[in-house]
């Protein structure tokens, strides 16, 4: 009987080493602009491209300037200027604002499930000057 549960696990543990990367894997940030940690100058688009496709009806993204220069202890102030817009089959997210970013730091918070359901969340943060 012992035996029978050893042989049980090798065989579960040899199948769960057959799956592919691919799928064990989940949707990650690929890359955006700005980058993460640039300095820019007075941005009118954000973009964020994933990994892998993403479902929109899950995906949540949020501006939000943390820091003002001249304005000790500045509270964190939410961007609502912007329209959210997917390309690239669900791997890409546009943000296009309707103004452009004034001097600070932004976060740029976002939080969606990819194609197996799982929710990922992250943030970008850059310097507009």
């Amino acid at each position: 009987m012992k035996n029978y549960h050893i042989l049980a696990v090798a065989a579960l543990l040899a199948t769960n080493v057959s799956i592919p990367g691919s799928v064990l894997a989940h949707s990650r940030m690929a890359g955006s602009t700005p980058a993460e940690g640039s300095n820019v100058a007075a941005p009118r688009v954000v973009t964020m491209n994933f990994s892998e496709a993403l479902l929109p009806p899950t995906a949540v993204a949020s501006i939000v300037m943390t820091a003002m220069p001249g304005v000790k202890n500045h509270g964190e102030m939410v961007i609502r200027n912007f329209t959210p817009t997917w390309s690239n089959g669900n791997k890409t997210l546009t943000l296009t604002l309707r103004q452009p970013l004034k001097t600070g730091v932004y976060d740029v918070r976002w939080q969606a499930a990819g194609a197996d359901g799982h929710r990922m969340t992250g943030k970008i943060s850059f310097n507009v000057r």
